[in-house]
């Protein structure tokens, strides 16, 4: 019979990521664009004549590279794309740790870092947050990892972590920090110029959320050619397909459509934030496209109470330091409309 004992050991515990069955309901659960699909990105997928596919994709997405170059004002060779930003993270755990190795990262903050670590031999160090969801700089630095990896803006917290904190920690050591901003067109404030500055930094990005090309996995990160270099030689070639290049080159080159998804959020946040508290909600204070809530009523009764009247948020009242605590993407004003209704009726 087969069962786990065949299962590569350091993976026998896992489950299945979250993947629930959205049956056309409004998904505010995973801070998707809800503007809809790139334009740029829908235009230059409308003609794909040119697109031999029945060749493979360069090879390490030397197309692509060279514009983030030009957009960001670097080099290619401070650029590594891949299928998502998670399988960068992938592959620089792949790249920086070994069995054994102590991979460093707050909580709560994004499950999948502690999966990847644990997926490769290593084990993840969580250094829990302080009351205001800030970092505790001197006992991530005193955890020894191989690797740290922090989110800023954090998920699912929302908030960015203060840049002096940031800086103390990148500073503070002399192995890859990871700072995963995957959330930071709506942050205004980025660490990718200070890659030119610390050879240890490492930025990630996506185009999954304010380029609202999710369905493309398409990710990146930028740092010193001496990283990029060593994470080449992990990667596994071609993994970024030819179409999602493309598509992603447009969108870099049409800042429009980020510019009104950033505007969009920053206008309706406060609008969702004041609805839910007005119920009773306690909202935290976020610098991404979503707000993390602790619920007035079980939060297990208000995620499927939702999802009754077709809307779907995410549920983290089970996690330690979270308890009853749910996340809300921000919407329009008719979906947070929708949204405030909903909870009205479930916390009266």
């Amino acid at each position: 019979m087969m069962d786990r004992r065949f299962m590569r050991e350091s993976a026998r515990n896992f489950k299945p990521y979250y993947s629930p069955t959205s049956d056309g309901s409004l998904r505010l659960d995973t801070n998707t664009n809800v503007l809809g699909p790139n334009p740029a990105a829908m235009d230059a997928l409308s003609d794909l004549s040119d697109a031999e596919i029945n060749q493979y994709p360069n090879t390490y997405s030397a197309d692509l590279r060279k514009v983030l170059a030009e957009f960001y004002g670097l080099d290619p060779n401070n650029f590594v794309t891949g299928s998502g930003s998670d399988e960068i993270l992938d592959v620089l755990f792949k790249t920086f740790t070994d069995k054994g190795d102590r991979a460093v990262m707050p909580f709560p903050s994004y499950s999948i870092y502690d999966y990847f670590s644990e997926l490769n031999g290593g084990v993840p160090v969580l250094i829990d947050l302080d009351e205001e969801f800030q970092l505790d700089v001197d006992s991530m630095l005193a955890a020894e990892g191989k690797i740290i990896i922090i989110p800023s803006p954090n998920n699912p917290t929302g908030n960015a972590f203060r840049r002096s904190d940031l800086v103390k920690i990148v500073e503070g050591t002399d192995v890859p920090v990871v700072i995963d901003e995957a959330y930071g067109e709506f942050h205004h404030e980025s660490f990718i110029p200070l890659v030119r500055k610390y050879e240890n930094l490492i930025v990630t990005r996506t185009f999954s959320k304010a380029y609202a090309m999710a369905g493309l996995r398409i990710g990146y990160c930028v740092c010193s050619p001496e990283i990029a270099d060593m994470m080449t030689c992990i990667r596994i070639p071609y993994s970024l397909n030819m179409v999602s290049e493309k598509a992603a080159i447009a969108a870099l080159r049409d800042q429009d459509f980020i510019r009104s998804s950033v505007d969009m959020v920053e206008k309706n946040m406060p609008m969702l934030v004041e609805g839910l508290e007005a119920l009773g909600f306690k909202c935290y204070p976020s610098n991404a496209n979503f707000v993390l809530a602790r619920s007035p009523i079980d939060h297990k009764e208000l995620v499927k109470g939702l999802k009754d009247r077709g809307i779907m948020i995410r549920d983290f009242g089970h996690r330690r330091l979270l308890e009853n605590c749910v996340r809300f993407t921000i919407g329009t004003d008719e979906m947070n409309i929708r949204v405030i209704e909903a909870c009205e009726e479930l916390t009266r």
